[in-house]
This record gives C-alpha cells, structure tokens and sequence, in this order.
C-alpha cells in the first residue's frame, strides 16, 4: 500500500508536466541487470545466492521494459526531462543439489547426489520501477537530419522483491543415519512467503540518437545506465544491499507540440 500511495503521488507529479512538455516519448526495450553472480566474492547478496543454489541464470532477469517520458524544452540544446520506466521479472526455479524426501518429522531436503526426491521450487520476483529527472543535451540542436543526444539525473525507484513456494532452512541442519551412507546432513524444507518493497535513490545516465519522420516526430534508439541499491531491513534483513542496477536499451517515438 505504502507504495502504491508514493507511485501515485509520482504519477500526480508527471501529469502536470504534459502541459508544459514541449515533447512526450513512449520507449519500449530490454533491460540487463548487472548484479554479481559470485557467491564467493558477494556472500550475503541475495542475487548471487539464489543464482548459486538454484537453477536460475542471470539470463533469466533480463527483460522487456516500457518507458514514458516528457521534455521540456530550455534551450535549443538543453531539455528538462521527467520519464518513468516499468520492469518486472519473475522466474521458478529448483534447487541444484538438493530434493524433498518426507519423513516423520516432515520434509527435509536430501543431497541429491545420493538420493531420489522431488525438486524443491519457488518463485523470485523483482520488480522496479524508476521515476527519473534528468538534464538531456542536444549538441547539434533538434533541427538537423539525426539528433544525438546524451543526459543523466537522479532516479526515485519504487522496488519489490518476492518469493513465493519453497526453502530450504540452511541455519536449521538435522542428521540422518542411512544404513549405507552413515550420518547424512540435511535440512528442513519451509514454505516461504516473503515479500519487501521500498524506495530507493538512484541515479542514471544515458545517450541516444532521435530520427525525425515528421515536423513533429522522431524514432529514437537509447542507451541508459541505471545505478541504485534497495536498502533490505525486512523479510530479507540481514542480505547485503539489492542491486537493481543495470542497462535498458530501448527504441522508441517522440512527438513535438
């Protein structure tokens, strides 16, 4: 609820500005996170433990985006802009090396080296969604055949991370005396229901090329770094700082009034 009341608010911003932009662009792209993998240099980031433990690949948080923005023209080579970008990616996935087996005392996770089991799966989600006021310049002005341009700015970000199905209690190890093997370690498996969401500053830099079709329209290819950490003080406290940080690349229409 808590961001939801905050988006609206950023939306309430944004609405105003329509009637003073000077240009409006809607992008659509494909975002790269350039969070680590490595458990071993990055041990408490929760990027890398889930991409170590389970089947995920950083491949599978790269994604489609969709982007709104406005610009207000200062100069003839300078633009006030404010945009609004939307990802979400959410992915299932079983752990690599351990599957369920029931016993009395309930379900615990076995090595799967050495046993038979049923997979342990669950679902991580990441969402973020970036409000960004950025300074744009326009070295060759918006009356020429192709318009370069670059910017950056500070970015609000409305995040939420989500995981939803299995998980296996690591802090929680109980033996199991196999008549082959000897003494077996192995752990409880937990429902987990854990969700967390805030908002973070960030900030972003970018570059593009805009294409004029018309008087009053372009097509416009973009670049854009995105550089911010969510703070984890809830459900997932104790996890260094999420990394939502990463690179959009879009193409997109601008129209003039």
């Amino acid at each position: 609820m808590k961001k939801l009341i905050v988006l609206a608010a950023g939306l309430l911003l944004i609405v105003p500005a329509a009637a003073l932009a000077d240009s409006v662009q809607l992008r659509l792209g494909y975002f790269i996170p350039r969070f680590s993998a490595d458990v071993t240099g990055n041990p408490n980031s929760l990027w890398a433990i889930e991409l170590d433990q389970m089947s995920f690949a950083k491949k599978d948080y790269q994604g489609s985006m969709i982007g709104f923005g406005y610009d207000y023209f200062v100069g003839k080579n300078i633009n006030l802009c404010l945009a609004l970008d939307f990802y979400n990616q959410s992915e299932v996935g079983y752990y690599n090396d351990w599957v369920v087996n029931t016993l009395e005392e309930g379900d615990f996770a076995f090595p799967y080296e050495y046993y038979m089991g049923n997979d342990i799966t669950h679902s991580f989600r990441v969402s973020s969604t970036p409000l960004q006021l950025s300074v744009k310049f326009l070295p060759l002005g918006r009356r020429v055949r192709l318009v370069p341009y670059f910017g950056g700015g500070g970015s609000l970000v409305f995040w939420r991370v989500r995981m939803f199905g299995d998980m296996v209690n690591f802090a929680d190890p109980w033996v199991y005396t196999d008549t082959e093997l000897g003494d077996v370690d192995i752990y409880p498996v937990e429902q987990v229901l854990g969700r967390e969401n805030g908002i973070s500053f960030g900030w972003h830099a970018f570059g593009g090329f805009q294409f004029p079709i018309s008087e009053r329209a372009t097509v416009e290819a973009e670049v854009r770094y995105h550089s911010v950490k969510a703070k984890l003080e809830e459900w997932f406290a104790g996890f260094d700082d999420f990394d939502l940080g990463g690179l959009s690349l879009t193409a997109g229409l601008s129209f003039w009034f």
